[in-house]
């Protein structure tokens, strides 16, 4: 097994590493707004129920419209989308509607106000279970309630950021499941 010769690096840079998650794309809605955000904060919690978190900035257009609606779905793009979810990012949905800029189709939601998009390969409806890291941490803690995956491709090439501009997009996948116990799968 290979050895690593290591170096001091950047405590704050340490998140090109770690964040290894791919980036998913927010839809919102609440009293007749709506808006699309660009995450890459977000963690698996739980499997049964189905529970994750996601760090969303108190500046950020989506962040009261998530926050008040208590739901979002959490979409995700495959590779195809790198420019569009780069460019979803890089604006603000307090000035223009990303929706239509965009060119994104969606598709009502059988459990949450916020819309499916359509170009994305999954998309999950999910509803806040856990307040009482929003005001300190801008984490919320959801149950997925519906989920919605497409069955081609088997494996999407997802994009995964490293930081400073730079991706990484998901490649072929590796099994070891032979190695585990079945009550660990």
């Amino acid at each position: 097994m290979r050895r690593y010769r290591k170096f001091d690096y950047p405590v704050e840079d340490v998140r090109r590493f770690l964040e290894p998650g791919p980036i998913v794309l927010v839809s919102a809605a609440w009293k007749g707004q709506r808006n699309v955000m660009t995450l890459g904060w977000h963690m698996v919690l739980e499997f049964t129920p189905s529970r994750l978190a996601t760090m969303i900035a108190r500046g950020n257009h989506s962040f009261e419209l998530i926050r008040r609606s208590g739901e979002c779905v959490i979409n995700l793009p495959t590779a195809e989308m790198l420019d569009t979810v780069v460019g979803i990012g890089n604006c603000s949905g307090a000035v223009i509607d990303k929706f239509d800029r965009f060119g994104l189709e969606t598709v009502a939601a059988s459990e949450v106000a916020a819309p499916l998009l359509s170009q994305c390969h999954a998309s999950f409806e999910c509803r806040l279970v856990d307040r009482s890291q929003i005001a300190r941490q801008g984490l919320f803690i959801w149950e997925v309630v519906k989920a919605h995956v497409a069955r081609v491709p088997k494996l999407p090439r997802t994009v995964h950021y490293r930081g400073d501009g730079q991706f990484m997009v998901s490649g072929a996948e590796v099994s070891r499941r032979r190695l585990f116990k079945p009550e660990m799968l």
